[in-house]
């Protein structure tokens, strides 16, 4: 009853956010989140939370309704491990470790916004919502007719069965429902928008639980209960948005 009831009260505050926030708005929010999955992040990885500032900011450069030129973000990046190598006296791999957590976290939660201020609320859910299918049945296909491991040594619950099922499904999805949020986009390219979309939302969630794994955790926190952490709600999303982003973004 806890997991549902935090699950219905975090759907209805995602709706909310996307449907009723102007872009600013969202862009602060998104800031927000990309800080409590990069501390779950960097606390996983024993990397110093300092570098939630560069999440953060990572996250809001990739917001901007234009993407950021590329010498902007790799300025950032060189500035952010020389102070960390040649001040903070941190590791190089301690350094570089933290620079992931930016990429891994804030640049995508970035891009999500700037799907909103390029496509509006109808492409941001169409994302969200893709993801939320495939996971849905992934899990349910899994249930019926798993019998043959996915990735035995990272999530022994995860099957080959729910993963084609979570693709067909996620897939069907995305192109019934993308008809009506990207109308400029044919059949044939949802089509092959939702198979990339889902396919790289499931590498993401087996991204966060090796992850876990390795650190020997079996959720990112215990922020959410019943659910775990951000991390753990956004896995698939985080690795799916780069895809969906570059694909929107050239859309009329």
């Amino acid at each position: 009853m806890v997991r549902l009831a935090s699950g219905v009260a975090l759907a209805a505050a995602v709706l909310a956010a996307v449907l009723l926030l102007p872009v600013w708005a969202l862009r602060v929010v998104a800031c927000a989140v990309a800080a409590l999955a990069g501390r779950e992040y960097l606390e996983i990885a024993g990397v110093h939370l300092r570098a939630v500032v560069l999440v953060v900011a990572l996250c809001w450069v990739a917001a901007a309704p234009e993407l950021p030129p590329a010498y902007l973000l790799l300025s950032m990046a060189l500035l952010w491990v020389a102070v960390e190598v040649l001040f903070a006296g941190d590791a190089i791999q301690r350094a570089t470790a933290g620079l992931f957590a930016a990429v891994y976290v804030g640049l995508p939660l970035g891009l999500l916004v700037a799907v909103h201020a390029a496509q509006g609320w109808p492409a941001t859910l169409l994302l969200v919502a893709a993801i939320v299918v495939s996971d849905s049945s992934q899990y349910y296909t899994g249930r019926l007719l798993g019998r043959r491991p996915l990735a035995p040594a990272i999530s022994p619950n995860k099957t080959v069965e729910g993963a084609v099922g979570g693709l067909a499904f996620g897939t069907a999805f995305m192109v019934l429902a993308g008809a009506r949020a990207l109308p400029s986009a044919g059949p044939a390219a949802l089509a092959g928008l939702g198979v990339f979309v889902v396919t790289m939302g499931i590498c993401g969630d087996l991204f966060e639980s090796r992850l876990k794994r390795a650190a020997g955790v079996k959720d990112s926190s215990s922020l959410i209960p019943g659910h775990g952490g951000v991390l753990d709600r956004i896995d698939a999303l985080l690795f799916a948005v780069v895809p969906f982003y570059l694909f929107v973004r050239n859309l009329p």
